[in-house]
């Protein structure tokens, strides 16, 4: 397949938009603080909307709508929960970031509980970050190599490369605003994709609740690979199944941990005010539900689109026979008129260049404050700042490699795969998180003991998912179990081992001072 001429125009502008703002802001970039935080001056709006695109990946726009073509709606299920972390966050998670010096995540956990906890927290999120880059990247370069015909290993080279570029020059302060500008992008592409499925199917969007409904299609059903056909998904409590309740659970500890890691904090601390901080949050809150359905939509809207329209290429991916994901790609390039298709695709590198710059430069300020900065103390701090973008650069280039890996990797729907892989590499650190705010007990032995059995029953879900030791808990879930293990555990071993008393003002929910949040 060939792209229009004026497609290509409508890309190139993209590109060179986002690389002109990029390099426009990053004029102020002269110190750590302003490479990393952008000089604390963000109004809430604009870090609320950069909070959408970063969650809004490209994971979002072709992994969704591929997943409910070929499946249904279960796995919206996990983002029910997230309106209640939006809260926590305003109102419990916040006040510990906007008082006093903190500025990342797990500086936190070394005030709290000592220098081994936050090394451990960080390193976790550290490759966690990688591998969701990784398929991030995957996901766009599939895009770009699915329309254009060029080798998968050039895609991957430009679709990482261009991020890398702009987000290593420009730092936090171009991380912001682009993601600004290409979050409106995203959300103009999804509607306008919407809008022109429905026009183009016959009786419109009362034939696609009806047709999709009857096959259901609109219903929390999961697909069953040995038959190949939808099968309800039970609503109660199960550690064996795939349960509508135990998603949610699952959704609300994954998008908990999320807060709980650096990409959120070094928003929050970049506000220009708490009150600025806590805005972010609303907006995230009213924005990201109704994306993620609009997406999932889209997928459920192409699957009526092609009863009508039979294909072979959404035949074959239905018969399990291509992946699902090439199935958006495929039709903006076969039935979208030309510049139409030129700005989906824009919008789908939006989607994807919006998560991966969020995510190059928490990384890197994660590896200069928490990891390089431990070791090497007291230098100028123009050496930081030079750190920081080395490391952003290093992050870029293990990201790219690690989408290459995904190329090549044989998995079903990513969207099942990427719940499963982020669970495991989920590590119980939300729960370390969780036992220091919310209580005032335990230190570093007692959380070591913690992380340790939750290690133990992580490495046996994954035993468990290669079939070497039975399968009694269904993977989704090991996050989950995980996290209630550091706490519960932790807190347990506490009780064995008291900690000497401390002054624990302001780092748990009981010891917070009057003082005003800044």
């Amino acid at each position: 397949m060939t792209l229009h001429f004026a497609d290509i125009a409508v890309i190139l502008l993209y590109f060179v938009f986002t690389l002109g703002l990029g390099f426009w802001v990053s004029r102020r970039n002269k110190n750590v603080d302003q490479y990393f935080l952008g000089g604390r001056s963000f109004p809430g709006w604009a870090i609320g909307v950069s909070f959408i695109g970063a969650m809004v990946s490209s994971v979002t726009f072709i992994a969704l709508p591929a997943d409910t073509f070929k499946t249904a709606w279960v796995r919206y299920l996990p983002n029910l929960g997230f309106p209640i972390v939006v809260l926590i966050s305003a109102y419990f998670f916040i006040p510990f970031f906007r008082r006093g010096t903190i500025t990342s995540a797990y500086q936190y956990l070394d005030v709290r509980f000592g220098p081994s906890i936050s090394l451990y927290c960080a390193v976790v999120f550290l490759v966690s970050q990688l591998v969701r880059t990784s398929m991030v990247v995957y996901l766009v370069a599939l895009l770009m190599a699915t329309l254009t015909g060029i080798r998968m290993e050039w895609c991957l080279l430009v679709s990482g490369g261009i991020t890398a570029i702009y987000t290593v020059k420009g730092g936090f302060t171009a991380v912001i605003w682009t993601d600004v500008a290409q979050t409106v992008i995203l959300v103009i592409g999804a509607v306008l994709s919407v809008w022109l499925i429905v026009r183009a199917i016959p009786g419109g969007t009362a034939q696609i609740w009806t047709e999709a409904g009857a096959a259901g299609k609109l219903s929390l059903a999961d697909l069953n690979t040995a038959t190949g056909k939808l099968e309800p998904v039970r609503l109660g409590f199960s550690l064996s199944e795939k349960t509508g309740l135990m998603l949610v659970l699952l959704g609300f500890m994954q998008h908990l941990s999320g807060k709980l890691n650096q990409e959120s904090v070094q928003r929050w601390c970049s506000a220009s005010s708490a009150r600025e901080a806590r805005k972010s949050m609303i907006v995230l809150g009213l924005g990201s539900l109704p994306i993620w359905a609009c997406f999932m939509f889209i997928g459920t809207c192409l699957w009526v689109y092609y009863q009508h329209y039979p294909n072979e290429m959404a035949s074959a991916i239905l018969e399990g026979k291509r992946k699902a994901e090439e199935i958006f790609p495929y039709f903006i390039i076969t039935a979208m008129p030309p510049g139409l298709s030129g700005l989906l695709i824009a919008a789908a590198l939006a989607a994807a260049m919006s998560t991966l710059s969020s995510s190059i430069n928490c990384a890197s300020m994660v590896v200069v404050q928490d990891l390089y900065g431990r070791v090497v103390k007291g230098r100028d701090p123009r050496h930081y700042f030079h750190i920081g973008v080395m490391s952003s650069l290093a992050i870029s280039i293990v990201m790219i490699a690690g989408a290459y890996l995904f190329h090549r990797a044989d998995t079903k729907t990513l969207t099942d795969f990427n719940l499963i892989v982020t669970t495991l590499l989920g590590g119980g650190t939300a729960g370390a998180f969780l036992l220091g705010m919310f209580s005032r007990r335990g230190d570093a032995r007692s959380v070591n003991v913690g992380i340790a059995a939750a290690l133990v029953f992580t490495g046996y879900a994954i035993l468990a998912q290669f079939g070497v030791v039975p399968k009694v808990i269904e993977t989704y879930y090991a996050a989950i179990i995980a996290n209630f293990i550091v706490f519960l555990v932790g807190y347990a071993a506490a009780l064995v081992l008291p900690a000497r008393k401390r002054d624990l003002t302001n780092l748990t929910v009981w010891d917070q001072s009057e003082q005003p949040m800044v």
